[in-house]
């Protein structure tokens, strides 16, 4: 009769080393009552117990920890935490991506409501990969609640204008008031005013590049509190006004003629709705005119057309003998004694010098 034998290993011994309150410890699985992050050991426990080079390894780095009160953190866990972060971030990226490129295929959408979908898919992706990612860390957000009073006040004070320019950004793509592709007056910090087309909405500000290449960033909580000129907000047509003066001796109805002439010739301004020439008043030395047309992509630059329609007056004139008047002024001088003898005395400097 065989005696069953049963040889029992000594449990395994660990070296600790305090360091100011501080201790590592090199043992091969957290002791009762430490915690550590779940999905490190259930890849140390999973791959340990198939044995081989890899399960040593993976014991080693775990061995090395660092223990602080009932928390214990090894090399293991934390290779564990760095790899987990950065599939997350690849999965939320590539989610994205595909995300994007799907809302792109929506041709039932316009501009706006694609973009406003892929901001908005954008960010529950982002969510959901967090949440996985806690979730298979393991990390206890109840440990987290002593924190959230002071998360809640620096998001209310520090985070409050990204924030808003977030929100702003949102509703602005929802009413459409504001879109890619529109186009909108611009001030730079002189006063100066100038078209710029939009050429991106983004989270915190919207991007608006003028005719001259500059682009603006302007946040988007600014358009909510602001007055914006929307040149393209129901319709695209912009009407343009080009004053010009002429001579009181010039004939009005010739002069007018012209001045429709000029604006149907030149290049961008629309047959519907039709050019038009208004009498404006009569000035100190001239009859106003004023020539009002429509052209359809105000993007293209306001001042090159009116350049035109000027250039095209200027021709018309010429060849018509139309005056373009300038200013004039009589000069009435009083005579003095002080007068008379400057009079006098540039007399006599002229008279010699004819002798």
């Amino acid at each position: 009769m065989t005696v069953p034998t049963t040889i029992e290993a000594p449990a395994p011994e660990s070296t600790e080393t305090v360091m100011a309150g501080e201790t590592i410890t090199a043992q091969a699985s957290p002791a009762p009552g430490e915690t550590s992050f779940d999905a490190a050991d259930g890849i140390r426990e999973a791959v340990s117990s198939r044995g081989g080079t890899v399960g040593d390894i993976i014991d080693y780095l775990d061995a090395l920890a660092l223990s602080i009160g009932s928390t214990r953190i090894s090399v293991w866990d934390g290779l564990v935490v760095v790899a987990v972060i950065l599939a997350i971030f690849l999965l939320a990226w590539f989610g994205s991506r595909l995300a994007r490129r799907a809302v792109n295929r929506m041709t039932r959408f316009d501009p706006s409501q694609r973009l406003l979908a892929d901001k908005l898919l954008t960010i529950a992706v982002w969510a959901m990969a967090i949440l996985i990612g806690i979730d298979l860390l393991g990390i206890d957000l109840t440990a987290l609640a002593v924190f959230s009073g002071a998360f809640g006040l620096a998001i209310g004070f520090g985070l409050q204008k990204t924030f808003g320019n977030l929100i702003a950004g949102i509703i602005l793509l929802m009413d459409k008031s504001i879109k890619p592709g529109d186009v909108i007056s611009v001030a730079d910090s002189s006063g100066q005013e100038s078209f710029g087309q939009i050429r991106k909405i983004g989270i915190r500000a919207i991007s608006v590049v003028t005719r001259d290449k500059t682009e603006y960033l302007i946040p988007n909580e600014m358009l909510m509190i602001n007055q914006v000129i929307n040149w393209s907000y129901s319709s695209r047509d912009v009407r343009v006004k080009a004053p010009v003066s002429v001579s009181y001796g010039s004939d009005l109805d010739k002069v007018e003629e012209l001045l429709m002439q000029a604006a149907k010739g030149a290049p961008r301004v629309l047959d519907t709705p039709a050019p038009r020439v208004n009498l404006t008043g009569f000035g100190d030395s001239s009859v106003d005119f004023e020539i009002r047309f429509w052209i359809l992509d105000p993007e293209e630059g306001m001042s090159n057309i009116r350049s035109d329609v000027y250039k095209r007056v200027w021709k018309l004139f010429k060849e018509n003998g139309i005056e373009i008047p300038f200013p004039q002024r009589d000069l009435n001088l009083r005579g003095n004694e002080q007068f008379d003898r400057l009079v006098e005395a540039i007399a006599q400097r002229i008279e010699r010098k004819d002798a």
